[in-house]
């Protein structure tokens, strides 16, 4: 029961008698209040909280000024313009010498010229016209154009153009004229670089020289009224190759 001291309340017979000490009551301990200290401030600084930071307000942008926006852009940036394909042309041209003049002539069905074809009968009828041999003589094999049929080769009108004059101008190198003629849209186009306003005329064309621009046989004979302008343009340009052949 955890009880140090047991005293009876009156004497227990036979017991030994009480110690008096024992009977004192011991004065009560007054226990001085304990005053809490003083709480110090602390001397460390308090911790600075992070500065905030500034909100900034970014202007967000409407509907209209992001339209006009898009707009500029698609104005400032260039658009790649591909340039066009051209489709390489399509022609034939035989070369004949007739005397001191070349010819060089569309071929109407793009095969070479038969004895009795009649864009090749009116052929030897405006040689003998001109003053010149009738019976021309082929220089070479057709000129057809296109080159391939496939392939990456450049073969449009500026190519054209360069293989139809370096032909011809190798040829004038082999034995020199005073005249070239070209008979028909493709000749004039390609070798005397005009078009049909220059039919009938006289042209100087860089290492060419002289060339009469002619309309082609076909068309002579589907508008034989053109034969009067033709026969016209000869009689200015014959005496030059009627000296010659002299």
């Amino acid at each position: 029961m955890q009880v140090v001291n047991w005293l009876p309340r009156t004497e227990l017979p036979f017991a030994a008698p009480s110690r008096p000490e024992l009977l004192e009551m011991p004065e009560p301990v007054v226990v001085a209040p304990v005053t809490p200290a003083p709480v110090a401030e602390a001397l460390v600084e308090p911790v600075a909280k992070p500065a905030e930071r500034v909100k900034i307000e970014v202007p967000r942008p409407s509907l209209a000024s992001t339209r006009t926006n898009a707009k500029v852009e698609e104005e400032a940036t260039p658009v790649a313009v591909k340039a066009p394909v051209v489709p390489p042309p399509r022609f034939a041209l035989q070369l004949l010498r007739a005397g001191r003049c070349l010819l060089l002539v569309e071929l109407p069905t793009g095969e070479s010229f038969q004895t009795r074809d009649p864009a090749y009968l009116l052929l030897k009828d405006m040689l003998r016209a001109a003053g010149l041999p009738d019976s021309p003589q082929i220089v070479g094999e057709p000129v057809r154009w296109p080159l391939l049929v496939r392939g990456t080769m450049d073969q449009g009108p500026e190519a054209a153009r360069d293989f139809v004059q370096g032909f011809l101008s190798a040829r004038l190198e082999d034995a020199p004229c005073v005249c070239v003629w070209l008979i028909g849209l493709p000749a004039v186009r390609f070798a005397g670089e005009a078009n049909a306003e220059s039919f009938n005329r006289e042209l100087q064309v860089d290492g060419l020289g002289s060339v009469w621009a002619l309309p082609g046989l076909e068309l002579l004979m589907e508008e034989p009224q053109r034969k009067a302008d033709v026969w016209q343009a000869m009689r200015r340009l014959m005496a030059r190759w009627k000296e010659s052949n002299e």
